[in-house]
């Protein structure tokens, strides 16, 4: 009944036929049984682990924040201005379309006219430069020129 592999010594000796088959089913009863294990030490309010995204906006780069926030803030001044206009030229029954774009659309090109000069009109960084020993700098302007089927580069000075 069981395949010998020492001549007079059977699996599970010491164990009659049912036990063994007792011992058997216990063993594949718990190899399929699920597992479960909580751990109830307490969570540190601080430390190293990362972080968790949490309910609301997803988490984004902090350029990515900035452009949303702007296009929600041009969205809404854009619906404001053409609102008005609407309700003036609804309530008038004369107001010309044209005109009120004129009035209502100066302002709004004007406010974002004046933002980009703003952004851009950053005073230049200050630039130091340290040396030890002697230095030469060379500063001339090198124009290239790749022309032809197989690439000839030509550097002129």
């Amino acid at each position: 009944m069981y395949p010998e592999t020492t001549p007079g010594v059977r699996p599970g000796a010491g164990l009659s036929e049912d036990e063994a088959v007792a011992e058997a089913r216990r063993i594949i009863t718990d190899a399929y049984r699920p597992t479960a294990y909580r751990d109830d030490t307490p969570v540190p309010t601080h430390g190293t682990t990362p972080p968790v995204a949490q309910p609301g906006r997803p988490p984004m780069s902090q350029g990515a924040t900035d452009a949303s926030v702007l296009m929600l803030a041009g969205g809404t001044a854009t619906a404001m201005v053409g609102g008005t206009a609407a309700v003036l030229m609804y309530v008038s029954q004369f107001a010309d379309p044209v005109v009120c774009g004129l009035v209502f659309g100066a302002p709004t090109a004007l406010v974002l006219a004046l933002g980009r000069l703003a952004k851009k009109a950053r005073p230049a960084p200050d630039v130091h430069h340290h040396y030890e020993g002697p230095v030469y700098q060379d500063q001339r302007n090198v124009h290239s020129r790749t022309t032809g089927v197989w690439a000839k580069t030509n550097n002129q000075h």
